[in-house]
């Protein structure tokens, strides 16, 4: 069991070390960023793909949509601002009728309503339309931290994972099931509810196989849900209380130094620290146990993870930053400048290189993607520090 992390707490583990080093240079070697500034908002949520269908990715994010290759804005929907926010907590990409134009699909903090806006089509960008909206599903909750799409079954198709803040509210996967589409809405698909905790939520998402049994499993704050060994969708999910932290969305799982156990790579949401939980031998029966490695407490509110391969070596970067005004400034270091890293795995540790600092930060998603058809992997991010594109560029010869 790991319980140090983010604060003093009740049971003792090994000792932390940090395993990070500035470069010289404050960019990875060989690359140079342009960035762009597309908005200034709230939003807080992004994705990438190819809209339009002319074989380049766009952006998404919020209110609006950023065509390939101006990235002028273009709107998509409205959405009210709330509390300093706006009400929205991520945007993903999904075709949601088989018409084969991608639609965007998007939660909220407090509504409990999940929404689907349909990609209009050649007329509607030409004319400049908002996206019509279409019910998806009422979810009866509401406090949503944020989402994940992911496929925890194998079979192909993304669920929709949501967490709440509220320890309370239980943790529910939501399936995409075949419907029959009607005029009012052409859907193909609709969610359907699987509880896999009643109770147990906290701040922190994460999905993959931290235990190493060849099944998805899913993990929150509080812990971790075991996903059963057959039939996910009507059996118990088994519920481990392993940690208790308010975490990053996403917490990856990956088996960072190849020891063949899968670590985990997460951020303390509302403080300071970028962390590598490396993963300890136990037996079968025992909680799992980790080793907490800093790899960053420079800069705090590290909300959102993403792991990219920029410098096209075939190994991942980790990318995080600062989530500007997360909780309006209240968090310690709440108001300090946002910033925008990447983290080189070098075969024993981390090595930190600085994309952007005082301008770029992150809200609720880091998008990655190749935004300029050079085969290199882009960044789009959006948060209250604005949304940004980051391009990957070669270096100067």
């Amino acid at each position: 069991m790991l319980t140090r992390l983010f604060g003093a707490l009740a049971i003792a583990v090994a000792p932390s070390f940090t395993i990070i080093a500035q470069e010289a240079a404050p960019k990875l070697t060989g690359f140079r960023w342009k960035i762009e500034m597309l908005a200034l908002d709230a939003n807080e949520g992004c994705a990438i793909g190819d809209l339009n269908g002319d074989g380049k990715n766009d952006v998404i994010a919020g209110r609006n949509w950023y065509a390939a290759p101006d990235f002028k804005p273009r709107p998509i929907r409205t959405i009210e601002d709330w509390n300093g926010y706006v009400e929205s907590n991520g945007d993903f990409i999904m075709d949601m009728n088989s018409d084969g134009r991608p639609d965007v699909v998007a939660g909220s903090f407090l509504p409990t309503q999940v929404y689907w806006y349909e990609n209009p089509g050649s007329e509607g960008w030409r004319l400049g339309q908002t996206w019509k909206k279409h019910l998806l599903v009422d979810t009866g909750a509401s406090q949503n931290e944020a989402q994940l799409m992911a496929d925890i079954d194998g079979d192909g198709k993304p669920e929709w994972v949501v967490n709440s803040w509220n320890k309370k509210n239980p943790t529910v996967i939501w399936r995409f099931t075949k419907r029959q589409p009607t005029k009012e809405n052409p859907a193909v698909y609709q969610l359907e509810k699987a509880v896999v905790g009643a109770e147990g939520n906290q701040h922190g998402l994460g999905v993959g196989d931290i235990n190493n049994d060849g099944r998805i499993d899913v993990l929150i704050g509080s812990g971790w849900f075991e996903q059963p060994a057959s039939d996910a969708w009507t059996k118990p999910w088994k519920y481990h209380a392993d940690w208790n932290i308010q975490g990053s969305i996403p917490m990856i799982v990956k088996d960072v130094d190849g020891d063949g156990l899968n670590d985990m790579l997460l951020g303390a949401g509302h403080d300071f620290g970028l962390y590598w939980w490396k993963r300890k031998q136990t037996k079968q029966d025992e909680a799992l146990a980790f080793e907490e490695i800093v790899i960053d407490k420079s800069f705090s509110q590290p909300h959102a993870l993403a792991l990219v391969d920029l410098d096209g070596d075939g190994v991942d970067e980790l990318v995080s930053g600062k989530r500007y005004f997360a909780h309006n400034g209240g968090d310690p270091g709440g108001k300090d400048m946002p910033e925008i890293n990447a983290y080189r795995w070098t075969g024993s540790g981390f090595t930190k290189s600085v994309i952007e600092q005082g301008h770029v930060g992150v809200g609720l998603q880091i998008a990655v993607g190749d935004l300029n058809q050079d085969k290199r992997n882009d960044i789009a991010v959006a948060g209250k520090s604005g949304t940004f594109i980051l391009i990957n560029q070669p270096a100067e010869k």
